[in-house]
């Protein structure tokens, strides 16, 4: 499944899988399928933790924890960083979301849960990270994934996760290109 873009955010746009600036029905649909992977593992999605994924899935870029915490005191007055983290570490250990390390930020997971990855998060991703208007592509590429897998190997290295961040800029923020269609 080389180069296939399980997951973009371009400006208010999704492609592949939705996760951010969906429909009502689909973050609920989304959120509902999370809920029965959560159960499915003997693992409760607390309302806590649902309010926290519904505003990462609603949200049109990725998500910092201060960001989500203003947010989340709009429906609870009582919410402290303590919790949203605790939130947050639950939501990466269920496979529902990933941080993007380089913006200190979330985003939901560009493949429905339940797809069988746990914390260990075994799926390659990679995202590209627009330095214009902050969109972030989630990318799933197994050719990816094994040249670092190789790479590694050659040095002698075991690699336990691997995730590529790489900075550019988006089609959309290109000046004279489009969206490819």
């Amino acid at each position: 499944m080389s180069e296939h873009a399980r997951h973009a955010h371009h400006h208010g746009q999704s492609e592949g899988h939705s996760h951010g600036h969906a429909p009502g029905g689909d973050i609920e649909a989304s959120l509902a399928r999370a809920a029965a992977t959560c159960l499915a593992r003997g693992a409760q999605l607390t309302e806590l933790r649902r309010q926290v994924l519904r505003l990462i899935l609603e949200s049109a870029q990725p998500v910092g924890a201060y960001a989500l915490l203003d947010r989340l005191r709009g429906e609870r007055r009582g919410a402290a960083p303590p919790t949203v983290y605790r939130a947050l570490d639950f939501l990466i250990e269920q496979g529902l979301i990933h941080k993007i390390e380089r913006l200190n930020a979330f985003v939901g997971c560009a493949e429905e849960p339940g797809h069988g990855h746990t914390h260990a998060h075994p799926h390659p991703h990679q995202f590209l990270i627009c330095g214009r208007c902050g969109s972030t592509a989630e990318v799933c590429d197994d050719a990816v994934a094994g040249a670092v897998a190789a790479a590694a190997a050659r040095l002698g290295f075991q690699v336990h996760r691997t995730t590529v961040e790489v900075e550019g800029i988006c089609a959309q923020c290109v000046p004279g290109k489009s969206t490819p269609g």
